[in-house]
Order: C-alpha cells, then structure tokens, then sequence
C-alpha cells in the first residue's frame, strides 16, 4: 500500500469546507492506503494566534476528525506537536531549501503582502510540510490544485537532499488531487473561514444549519424567483454536490436553469439533505469525551514517532552527525 500524509490545522470545529475539501476523502483513503492524518499546530503558530485557545482549538479539531469517520485501528491520528522529530527534519531540510525557491511560492506572497513584519516561519512553512510528509516516506499526499506549488518544492527539496546525502532516500511524493469542488464561504465571495463567519459547522443543529444556509448568496442572475440561473453559478449548488445524490442535483439543475423553483425552494432541499449527513457526526462528536481523545492522540503520536524516530537515525548518519545518546 501506498502511504499516505495529510494535515490540518487546528481551527477548532470542522466546518462543511474542510469536511468536503479534504476530511471526506481522508475517510476513504484509510481504507485504501497507510495513512497518517496529522493536526498541524507547529504550522498554525505562523501567523498571530491566541495562545489560550490552542489546546482546545486542537481537541476539538480531534474530536470533529474522530466524529467525521476517521478510524485509529485504520489510520494514525495525532498531533505535529507531539512529534519533535518533526521539528528537527525542518531544520535539517532548510539547508538544502533554496531561499528563491521559498520566496516564490504565491502563499507566501499573498499573506506577505498584507503583513507590515513578516515572520521567518511564513517562509519557511513550505520547508515545514516538506518535513511532515518526508518523514515518514509518503508517496501520496491529498491536496487542493492551490497546494500543489508547495508539493513541488517538496519535491526538489527531496531531490536535493538525496543528491547531497543518498540517492533514493526520500521518495517524491506525488499528489492525491481531491475531487471535491472548491467550496466558497456562505458569502459565495471567498473561502469559508471559521473567524468569517461563512461557515456551517459539522456540529451545527438542524435549526442553525438553515438559519445559516437560508440567507446564503446564489446565482447573481436569479434577482426573483422567476428569473432562471445557471447551476454552474451558484455556490448553494456547489455545496448540493457535496451533500445531494446525483439524481437529486440533476433535479436541482434543472428547476433553477427553467425557474421552476425559487432558490429557497432549492436551499430547503440542500438543508436536508445536509442535516441528514451531519446529525450522525455531531451525534458521534457528543459522545466523544476529552480523554478519549487524549488517549487517541497519544497512542497515535507513539505510532507516529516508531517511524519518525527512523527516519531521523538515518537522516543524522547520513548527514554525519556524531552518535550519541537518543532523546527520549
């Protein structure tokens, strides 16, 4: 089997965006692959933070991936954190990591721009997830199409690591693209952020899901209800096809392109089908307790660190650092 990594960062409860953007497909390949599925709070202090919420924001980012469907007898959960050797291949990969390369990455320049200081660990983020994914030798790796400069540059920093160091040490993970649709925030404007407020959260009530999604932007043409739409327009239909079978979206296409519903007409649809998926994962999220989750976290953070503590043994005897007594 291939083996597989991928992360997310601790934003607290899953919303409707990361649960059809990468959490689905995570649920999938545990079935398929080795997998590792990582909550990346090393990555989450780049950028101004509030450190008295981490540790909760990371708990319940456990909880909602646990409620979600991932299984710790399929896949390792745990948290980048509680893996120093994570840290340590960071540093050791900067060395080969070309500063060009890293200022060129279009993350990096976007939230450089709107920053009056920029942190060397914005920079350095990309040298970061190429240390989380090498460390345990995966070759499959789900991202978004935005994420795939970044696995470039993991890519060469592989290259360039095994030419100094060990041909054919590090493999070059390829990218597992995810099927999924880009998913705009309620707003139909940007990207759903929790700190928005155009989201609609794993754990939200049948009440509050429509609350949310009754007010949601759709087509700009449909101005009244007898005005007809272009599916392909609209993000309420974007979101249909994440939640609704696929007789139920031909449905929906054609009712809007002829005008035979009002986009209410299609949000009440969209919500039931919506509460029918997530009423079992908040059902589950609720019956989560805190040291269950701990004790997950744990165990998966001692599976992950078996193979991390390999990989970083060889990594020093390659790279020539004298033996000495292993942290434990």
């Amino acid at each position: 089997m291939a083996r597989v990594f991928s992360g997310i960062q601790p934003s607290g409860e899953l919303h409707i965006g990361n649960y059809l953007g990468a959490v689905q497909n995570w649920v999938q390949l545990q079935h398929q692959h080795d997998c590792l599925f990582c909550i990346v709070d090393l990555h989450a202090v780049t950028q101004a933070y509030e450190p008295a919420t981490l540790a909760q924001r990371t708990t319940d980012m456990a909880i909602g991936l646990l409620a979600a469907g991932l299984d710790p007898e399929r896949c390792i959960v745990f948290v980048q954190s509680h893996v120093p050797e994570h840290s340590e291949l960071n540093w050791l990969l900067t060395i080969v990591t070309p500063l060009g390369e890293l200022e060129r990455q279009t993350q990096f320049k976007d939230k450089a721009q709107r920053q009056a200081s920029v942190p060397a660990g914005l920079l350095n983020y990309p040298v970061l997830q190429a240390a989380d994914v090498l460390l345990y030798k995966a070759t499959l790796v789900p991202v978004g199409e935005d994420q795939l400069q970044h696995l470039e540059l993991m890519r060469e920093i592989a290259r360039r690591w095994n030419g100094r160091f060990g041909e054919g040490f590090f493999p070059q993970p390829q990218a597992h693209l995810s099927t999924a649709k880009r998913v705009l925030g309620l707003d139909g404007q940007v990207k759903m952020s929790k700190s928005l407020g155009n989201t609609i959260s794993l754990f939200d009530t049948p009440d509050t899901i429509w609350e949310k999604l009754r007010p949601a932007a759709t087509d700009p043409a449909r101005k009244t209800r007898k005005d007809p739409g272009t599916p392909q327009l609209c993000n309420v239909f974007t979101i249909h096809q994440g939640f609704s079978p696929p007789e139920t979206q031909a449905h929906v296409a054609r009712q809007c392109r002829t005008a035979g519903w009002g986009c209410l007409d299609c949000k009440r649809v969209l919500a039931d089908n919506m509460i029918a998926t997530l009423t079992p994962i908040r059902e589950r999220a609720q019956q989560l307790q805190a040291r269950r989750v701990t004790d997950v976290l744990r165990a998966g953070a001692a599976k992950a660190r078996a193979l991390a503590r390999q990989t970083i043994a060889e990594v020093r005897q390659r790279m020539g650092f004298l033996a000495g007594a292993e942290a434990s």
